[in-house]
């Protein structure tokens, strides 16, 4: 397949076009040589160097990640940046990103796959950032414990669990913006949920949500982004018969 052929893919799989007003992000093709043939790609949550070597190592032809190289502005290429561009540049190996686009998506997106694992009901958009919805809310079929969520969702100490226990103790109804989107707990307030799940905690959201008496499960940035970048690397075998695998480097945090 030729590089420009998953790139379209990706443009329209995953609506990218919808979020080029809001997402500081550049969505899509970030690096690659023109006519580039890509038979095996590899997926992760994060353009970082261990990311390249290890698509090195397991001999990619692209690299799909949630947190590409490029948030809107330039970057010289020197130091740190000079390192993975040529990691790619060097070995061939192109690199497309897709950021708010893999959190809002109805079906492969972060959140979405995270309120189907929970087998959310009535399940509807929600966290509301720069005028679109990127999460997801919904009502639990069974009321459960905050640990019991967390455990469903594979957060742990060892992601960097931090929960903020101020609610009821068996939750039913929740909202969920992976990563970086303590604040929208807001919003999980403001609508009367009894839970919100991100990925990191806030010191100034502490006392929203125990003057609220809401909890708060932040399961760490890269464990609750991790779900997206899975479900592409199985439907760009499904769908486009690569060779496809996810790579995984937690950070805990």
């Amino acid at each position: 397949m030729k590089i420009e052929v998953l790139t379209e893919y990706i443009r329209t799989r995953l609506n990218l076009d919808e979020f080029s007003s809001v997402d500081v992000s550049m969505n899509g093709l970030q690096v690659g040589r023109p006519g580039k043939d890509v038979h095996r790609i590899v997926c992760a949550v994060d353009a970082s160097l261990a990311t390249f070597e290890k698509a090195v190592e397991m001999k990619a032809d692209a690299i799909f990640v949630h947190h590409g190289l490029y948030w809107g502005k330039p970057i010289p290429v020197t130091t740190m940046h000079y390192h993975r561009i040529a990691t790619l540049v060097g070995n061939d190996i192109a690199l497309l990103a897709a950021h708010l686009p893999l959190d809002a998506h109805p079906t492969l997106g972060n959140n979405a796959t995270m309120a189907s694992i929970l087998d959310l009901k009535e399940v509807e958009p929600f966290g509301m950032y720069h005028g679109v919805n990127i999460g997801y809310k919904g009502i639990l079929p069974n009321p459960l414990g905050a640990d019991e969520i967390a455990a469903k969702l594979g957060l742990g100490p060892e992601t960097g669990l931090h929960i903020l226990r101020f609610g009821k103790e068996k939750i039913s109804s929740l909202g969920i913006v992976s990563g970086g989107a303590a604040n929208e707990v807001q919003e999980a307030i403001t609508l009367g949920l009894d839970a919100y799940v991100t990925g990191e905690p806030s010191h100034t959201m502490h006392s929203y949500c125990q003057e609220s008496k809401i909890t708060m499960i932040c399961g760490g940035h890269y464990a609750t982004e991790i779900f997206g970048v899975q479900q592409m690397a199985t439907y760009f075998t499904q769908e486009l018969g690569l060779e496809a695998s996810f790579i995984a480097l937690p950070t805990a945090l």
